[in-house]
């Protein structure tokens, strides 16, 4: 019986990668729930304490958002991608890098805002935010890269439009995450935490590519 012998970075299927990525991911959701807290009080002021706390389940619905809309965009990649390569790998790497890493400027932009909404340490803790937001939606733009450079890590039969829209709206968000940290520095703090929470929903409804680019 003869043997082929491998030879370098030899490819593979997806499976591995999407198991991993599927595990990271649910640790990434699961760190957001450690910045939800039973807050200190006295007798009788539960209530009062936890209102006072705002600011950390509005950072956890942004973030929470973002990392779904994240798992569904993976998953979607993943449907159209069959081959992995070093590349590939690399790329997916950095994008779960990004990822887990969202659950610091969280609690931090949680914590700043809750001492002090227009402070100097809440302008700095949304252009965290923002920064890591933005280097995420990056990560997805070299993610496509990869794509592009490799088309035959794709099935055949994927949408001609999907590499292309995929980096678009990976800009889109980068430009959008970017201008909403500007806004929170420059402006105030609360209305770069209202674009995060609302930027997730584009990703939801566009998560199979623009309009124009679906099949009828």
């Amino acid at each position: 019986m003869s043997h082929t012998r491998l030879r370098g970075f030899s490819r593979s299927d997806t499976s591995r990668a999407e198991a991993f990525s599927d595990g990271v991911l649910a640790v990434a959701v699961t760190l957001l729930v450690l910045g939800l807290s039973d807050p200190a009080h006295r007798p009788g002021g539960l209530g009062h304490a936890l209102l006072a706390q705002w600011p950390a389940y509005l950072g956890y619905l942004a973030s929470f958002g973002y990392i779904s809309v994240i798992w569904l965009n993976h998953h979607q990649a993943f449907v159209r991608i069959r081959l992995m390569d070093r590349g590939l790998h690399a790329a997916n790497l950095l994008l779960l890098f990004t990822t887990t890493a969202l659950s610091f400027p969280t609690a931090v932009v949680a914590d700043a805002i809750q001492e002090a909404p227009s402070g100097t340490d809440a302008r700095v803790a949304v252009a965290l935010y923002a920064g890591l937001a933005a280097a995420m939606c990056l990560s997805w733009v070299v993610f496509y890269h990869q794509l592009a450079r490799r088309p035959q890590v794709l099935e055949p039969d994927v949408e001609d439009t999907y590499v292309r829209h995929g980096r678009l709206r990976s800009w889109a968000g980068a430009l959008a995450y970017g201008t909403a940290g500007l806004l929170g520095v420059l402006v105030a703090p609360l209305l770069a935490i209202a674009v995060f929470v609302v930027l997730p929903v584009f990703y939801f409804l566009t998560s199979e590519g623009f309009p124009q680019g679906r099949d009828h």
